[in-house]
């Protein structure tokens, strides 16, 4: 469902870093040398502008909303509906992200931290 790209083939400015670029969904909780936390956030009905996350991470859910994946125009992924009963938190692991956005197509908003490992 990602962009993912590798490491070496990062070509995007900090321009599109996911907190300059999308900070209405996307806020730093913590950061030193080694990591960063992102509080991510996308209301009912909101796309969020497109951004990059330029480090690996994990992704912990804890309110999952449907969402609309985009990569430009493109759509990639879209929840399916109704989505399968949540647990109490859920994770996922990505690589480094290009340029995408999402959308929040349900009526509540989505909620997560995200861990991105700097020192790769």
């Amino acid at each position: 469902m990602t962009h993912a790209v590798s490491p070496e083939d990062w070509r995007w400015g900090d321009e599109l870093d996911a907190v300059v670029a999308a900070p209405n969904s996307h806020r730093v909780v913590f950061e030193n040398e080694k990591v960063r936390v992102l509080e991510v956030s996308v209301p009912p009905g909101t796309r969020e502008p497109e951004h990059t996350h330029r480090w690996p991470s994990v992704m912990v859910t804890d309110t999952r909303a449907r969402i609309r994946y985009w990569i430009g125009d493109t759509l990639s992924f879209e929840s399916p509906d109704p989505l399968p009963p949540p647990g109490d938190l859920s994770g996922s692991w990505s690589g480094p992200e290009g340029p995408h956005s999402v959308e929040n197509i349900d009526t509540f908003a989505s909620h997560a931290l995200r861990i991105e490992f700097k020192d790769q």
